[in-house]
């Protein structure tokens, strides 16, 4: 008799539990500081946490409730308070937002009636609920919310709120600084992974020449060199608009370093800190990100470059979905879920690494590209073109690899991210490469 331990996972059990850990996580988030800090806008880069709170629960009613529960709108009322392209964030707080009590109530509500939905839902027959796509859509956005509102509780002042274990020390990694990516054609994006967003697909091949990449991404050690060298204020290293951003803002380190007489400190989540040598750099912006690269007689790898370093095996040719194979992220592959509230020393979990040797592709830091955001070969938006459609074009830079702030269910080798070259309130940081031959 077979262990049903041991049984597959099937659609509706991983959606089960992608939504169920998504909402243990909201709670999380929006339980740790008092009513006050709920309501309060802590910067007008973001949302009232109450805001994401009561969003994160009007999208589920929408998507899973009306359009595959087919039932009637419970409060129709307040569809276009939570419509993030009608209101934009700053304007948020002065909206007739939903107190906190309400929002937990009216989310509590609409994921009673998901749950009978879910039980009842056929996993196959219509694109949007083939193999629960719809589900783990909404699973994803919650913890993209979840995401978000870490960044909001990064960003509030006051006393710390959050707590979580550290990652393991880690020996200095003493490996090669770089690994070279062979040549030759792969296959980028997917047209098989069942949850992957619209803009993932559709599985297309792409030519990348030979060029190597960082080993580990660039480190808080490394980018203080890049600062003690004067980088913030040598022009040479940035772009015209780059260069126009830090000196309009005075920016001249990554944000929430402070130097105190000869140490630089950070806040993080309510506690002022030495910033760690070992860590990969946070908080960078890509026009930083692209100036510390040129400093250092490097670039930022393509899209392409990264993915490939993510998923290619050499010895077989095939695109895997994750650097060290296709098993989901487990905790000694990656620094993933909020397990810990900061990215994990260079170096760490060897057995998340590429078969080439690449480590900390996923997990610990969002890694800026080179790359604008841009639909691949075949693109056809789904299930709303809001998702991605709109976002296309110059204005946004790609991210890849996830952050530690990144639940796993949002997290995959084609999964693709994208903000504005000037953001750094985001869990960002980057790694670099060059080409064989240069």
């Amino acid at each position: 008799m077979t262990d049903p331990a041991l049984a597959p996972e099937t659609p509706r059990d991983r959606a089960l539990r992608s939504l169920t850990a998504a909402r243990d996580r909201t709670t999380l988030l929006t339980t740790c500081v008092e009513d006050p800090d709920l309501t309060a806008q802590h910067s007008p880069l973001m949302s009232p946490l109450v805001w994401d709170l009561a969003h994160i629960g009007n999208q589920e009613e929408q998507w899973l409730l009306r359009r595959v529960g087919g039932q009637e709108a419970l409060r129709p009322e307040i569809d276009s308070l939570y419509d993030a392209f009608e209101h934009p964030r700053a304007e948020r707080p002065s909206l007739p937002l939903l107190p906190p009590d309400e929002a937990r109530r009216y989310t509590a509500e609409v994921r009673a009636r998901v749950l009978d939905v879910l039980e009842s839902t056929v996993f196959h027959g219509t694109r949007l609920t083939e193999a629960g796509f719809v589900f783990g859509m909404i699973a994803q956005h919650e913890q993209q919310h979840d995401e978000t509102m870490l960044i909001t509780h990064q960003l509030r002042k006051g006393p710390q709120a959050l707590t979580a274990p550290d990652p393991e020390p880690a020996p200095p990694f003493t490996g090669p600084s770089e690994v070279l990516v062979p040549g030759g054609p792969f296959t980028m994006g997917t047209s098989t992974e069942p949850w992957a967003l619209d803009n993932e697909r559709p599985a297309h091949v792409r030519e990348v020449p030979p060029f190597w990449i960082d080993t580990t991404p660039v480190t808080n050690g490394a980018y203080l060199a890049f600062i003690e060298d004067g980088g913030y204020s040598d022009p040479r290293w940035w772009t015209p608009d780059g260069w126009a951003h830090i000196r309009r803002h005075g920016i001249t380190a990554p944000l929430y370093w402070r130097r105190d007489g000869g140490q630089w400190l950070r806040r993080r989540f309510g506690v002022v800190e030495a910033v760690p040598p070992e860590e990969p750099v946070l908080h960078v912006c890509w026009y930083e990100a692209d100036a510390y690269a040129r400093w250092a007689g490097r670039r930022l790898p393509t899209e392409a470059e990264w993915e490939k370093a993510a998923r290619h095996d050499p010895a077989t040719g095939r695109s895997m979905r994750y650097p060290w194979g296709d098993d989901d992220p487990a905790p000694h592959h990656a620094n993933l879920g909020q397990r810990h509230l900061r990215p994990a020393p260079a170096g760490s979990y060897p057995a998340g690494a590429s078969p080439l040797g690449v480590r900390q592709l996923i997990g610990d830091v969002w890694e800026w590209t080179a790359s604008d955001f841009l639909p691949y070969p075949g693109f056809t938006a789904f299930p709303y073109k809001e998702y991605s459609e709109v976002f296309f074009g110059p204005e946004y830079k790609v991210l890849r690899g996830g952050s530690f702030a990144v639940d796993p269910v949002a997290c995959r080798g084609t999964f693709r991210n994208w903000d504005y070259p000037i953001r750094r309130q985001i869990f960002s940081g980057f790694r670099t490469a060059r080409s064989e031959d240069s």
